[in-house]
């Protein structure tokens, strides 16, 4: 099959705003790839529900989502764009998989695992706070990907583990009931390395040290300025490869644009607050045309929901095809 006629599905969590680590590690990649392949891009909120538990919230956080992967790029003409919980099908599809897939299997997904090993950090029960939407989200996001006949997931590389465990799943299915599903692969975007926060760590809202996207202007402004510094004069000569402000600008930037920021840092006489503004002027000057459009569309959570409602429309009845293949195979 050609790479372009291959359908591509992407999901995004409205568990608030995505920030400049998310865009550069998962979002660009998925956004590029809805101009030349057929996408399924559904706005997550049953996988939200494990760690939000107020529907106004999740409400204003859907809309939210939408909108950034619509003023971002999303191609519309190829991108069907609509929320997972109004696709009957994925419950049911995530019930019939639960009875095939192996606990082991889901004992190792990192998700689990982080949960666990932080509990026994903190002294706690080794499953305390964990719930089964947790355990069992490799699950449903597996689901997600077999119901529209995906074969490839762009992802970040901590979500990778998730893709291969679709493929799993997937396999299990075939083998014991015949070849049904595709083994999705999952597509990590150019190697990024790790996106640097306000603080230095990577980027992270456990950190609180993200630059979400949508900020105002003036606050997108405040927080570049709060990135964390060593103590070197503007004369001193700085090592870029070292910098935060360094390692964000580059994603951002053209290759002469880098290299010359590269040797205003060797050189010295810059100090860091010049070399923020910089950055800001950079990161400020991609944002302000899809923030103008993020803000219109929230103003407008009409045309929104209309979108939405428009892709489950087209989203449905391919998931209902797959799940009455499934349902004929394991039920009779």
């Amino acid at each position: 099959m050609s790479e372009l006629n291959k359908i591509v599905l992407t999901g995004i969590q409205p568990t608030g705003m995505p920030h400049l680590g998310n865009y550069v590690g998962a979002l660009k990649t998925a956004i590029e790839r809805t101009n030349t392949n057929k996408t399924f891009m559904f706005i997550a909120d049953l996988h939200a529900l494990n760690s939000v538990h107020d529907a106004k919230t999740i409400r204003e956080h859907t809309y939210q989502a939408a909108a950034i992967m619509i003023a971002l790029g999303a191609n519309l003409d190829n991108t069907v764009l609509f929320r997972q919980s109004d696709i009957p099908e994925i419950y049911q599809l995530n019930t019939l998989l639960m009875n095939l897939t192996p606990k082991g299997l889901m004992n190792r997904a990192h998700s689990y695992k982080a949960a666990m090993d932080k509990n026994i950090a903190n002294g706690d029960d080794v499953d305390a706070g964990i719930n089964m939407g947790l355990y069992t989200y490799p699950i449903l996001m597996t689901a997600d990907i077999l119901l529209y006949n995906t074969d490839i997931v762009p992802v970040g590389a901590d979500q990778k583990q998730h893709v291969e465990f679709a493929r799993d799943i997937a396999g299990y299915f075939n083998h014991m009931y015949g070849e049904v599903f595709k083994l999705p692969t999952p597509v990590i975007g150019q190697e990024t390395g790790i996106i640097p926060g306000l603080d230095g760590r990577k980027m992270s809202k456990s950190y609180d040290n993200t630059i979400p996207l949508m900020l105002p202007e003036k606050d997108l402004k405040k927080k570049i300025m709060r990135i964390i510094t060593d103590s070197k004069l503007p004369e001193d000569p700085k090592n870029p490869d070292e910098s935060t402000i360094f390692q964000l600008y580059k994603h951002f930037a053209t290759e002469s644009e880098i290299a010359e920021f590269a040797e205003m840092f060797r050189r010295g006489g810059m100090g860091y607050g010049t070399a923020k503004t910089i950055l800001f002027d950079k990161i400020n000057s991609f944002l302000a045309g899809p923030r103008a459009e993020y803000e219109r569309l929230m103003a407008n959570t009409d045309e929104i929901e209309r979108i939405l409602q428009n892709g489950a429309a087209k989203a449905q009845p391919v998931a209902a095809g797959t799940i009455a293949r499934v349902k004929k195979l394991m039920l009779g």
